[in-house]
């Protein structure tokens, strides 16, 4: 196995959680246009599939799709932002005991 450096250690001077809070809104905030812009186009879709669409169909598709991107977004943001902040890569490490 090649050689990696020193083991991996929480970053010493972790990113204050004001910090990671401002990253996490801002990502949000571009994700949030992105979600506003699939729930449209899952609108425009069934709309023209079918010339008896409700509009509580609309509304259920809009939130659905909608809620669904800004759920995984919410998700994969918080994961991305807890592995750049350091502190997953400790519990990452094996334990030298462990390979002999």
């Amino acid at each position: 196995m090649p050689d990696q450096g020193p083991d991996p250690t929480p970053r010493p001077d972790p990113l204050p959680p004001h910090s990671m809070l401002l990253r996490f809104r801002r990502i949000m905030k571009w994700m949030a246009l992105v979600s506003i812009a699939v729930a449209a186009l899952a609108v425009l879709l069934v709309a023209s599939g079918d010339e008896g669409v409700h509009v509580h169909m609309m509304i259920a598709t809009a939130l659905g799709a909608g809620l669904t991107v800004m759920l995984a977004a919410a998700l994969m943001t918080l994961a991305f932002l807890s592995s750049s902040s350091g502190h997953d890569d400790h519990s990452m490490r094996s334990n030298p005991e462990d390979e002999q």
